[in-house]
């Protein structure tokens, strides 16, 4: 089986047990991939929400998703990627987790419905 890639959003909706959260399971999370962005994306929401930041950052971390760096090849990507983004309004976390997805040849999970039509050449599988 090939590697995943969660986006923030999946994190965010398995820490907090939201509709969907079922959909990443324990094999799913053991093959799985972060981008460095999205996981500063779930501490500053959890921060946002109240937490301590180093708690935020250990829930982040929780799952055991496996995390991966941001690359100068993954930059290049979420950058050019706003060219045919720009209707669905992706941000810069959700080009950067699609980036690496690209990269990886990865299936990418989301929770975002935004992200329904979007086709950058990797599977995409919104949670709910």
């Amino acid at each position: 089986m090939s590697r995943v890639v969660l986006d923030a959003s999946v994190i965010l909706a398995v820490l907090f047990e939201e509709p969907g959260a079922e959909v990443i399971t324990d094999d799913l999370l053991t093959d799985a991939l972060v981008s460095t962005v999205n996981l500063a994306e779930v501490q500053s929401k959890l921060v946002k929400m109240g937490a301590d930041p180093e708690d935020a950052w250990e829930d982040a971390l929780s799952l055991g998703v496996v995390p991966e760096p941001y690359s100068t090849g993954q930059a290049k990507i979420a950058g050019t990627m706003i060219a045919k983004t720009k209707k669905s309004g992706l941000s810069l976390g959700d080009r950067s987790c699609l980036a690496l997805a690209i990269e990886r040849k990865a299936e990418v999970y989301t929770a975002d419905r935004i992200w329904k039509n979007v086709k950058v050449g990797v599977p995409i599988h919104v949670i709910r």
